[in-house]
Order: C-alpha cells, then structure tokens, then sequence
C-alpha cells in the first residue's frame, strides 16, 4: 500500500514533490468534471512522492459522502485504493487505516472515528467529546465535560 512508510515524509529517502489536494483526487475518484478528472488521472499516474496529509482525507470523505451521494463502504474502499497508490506517501498509513476501518465498521462521522484511532494509538484510549456516536467504538471510553 502505498510506499513504505519509512521512506516516508521527513525521511532523507523519499523524493517528494508535492502536497496532494483533496480536489485532485475527488476529481480523479469522480470523474467530474471530465476536463479536470482527466488531467487529476494523468497527474496521479506520472507523479511520484506526493504527501498525503490526514486533513485531506478527511476532505475527501466528506465531499464523496455530502456532495457525491457515495454509500460509506464504497468511500471508504476509495480512500483505501488513494492510500495505496504508488505515488502517494502518507505520513501515518496505519493511523488513517484504522480511522477508516472505526468510519465503516462503527458508522460514525470520520472525525470521530479519527479521534478514535487517535486515542488508541496513542494509548490515551480516551477522547474528550459531547458527540455520542464515539460510545460506539468499544476500544476507546469517551470523556463527557461536566455540566
């Protein structure tokens, strides 16, 4: 999947060359518009070394979820497929992998499910949140602010 996390960003061995934008991959997974999907293709299967940062991720998400009408496993089977592109480089791969396996699995928002993964990999296990939906996710306890 993707390349080898230890040649990854800040590593004297990667070659990188750019930060990806959500709008170069929406486009490339959407084909819409057809001018612009066109050209997103052709740029991912040329490039080399580009970063894919978690905010962008989560971007994708929410733009293939709100604004393509795309069913929650096809999103993430999507997110999947860019992680392990050859040209991509992802600062934390196992991070996001587990962000997106809470996303489907549980059926919470990937916010939420980020945070998760974030709280289990950090062994914090615990994430500070009003939103319910956390309780969901059985690895890790949510911590509700007093009233």
């Amino acid at each position: 999947m993707g390349r080898d996390p230890a040649a990854g960003v800040g590593s004297s061995a990667a070659r990188l060359s750019a930060v990806v934008d959500s709008n170069i991959l929406v486009r490339h997974l959407t084909g819409d518009p057809p001018d612009q999907a066109k050209r997103a293709t052709e740029f991912l299967r040329s490039s080399d070394g580009l970063i894919l940062v978690d905010l962008v991720v989560a971007e994708v998400v929410y733009v293939l979820e709100s604004v393509y009408e795309v069913e929650r496993e096809r999103v993430a089977e999507l997110v999947r497929a860019v992680i392990g592109f050859p040209a991509v480089v992802v600062p934390d791969e196992a991070l996001l992998l587990r962000a997106l396996e809470i996303y489907e699995q549980h059926r919470i928002h990937f916010a939420e499910s980020y945070l998760a993964a974030c709280a289990e990999v950090s062994g914090v296990g615990v994430v500070a949140s009003f939103d319910r939906d956390i309780d969901r996710v059985p690895t890790v306890r949510r911590l509700e602010p007093n009233a």
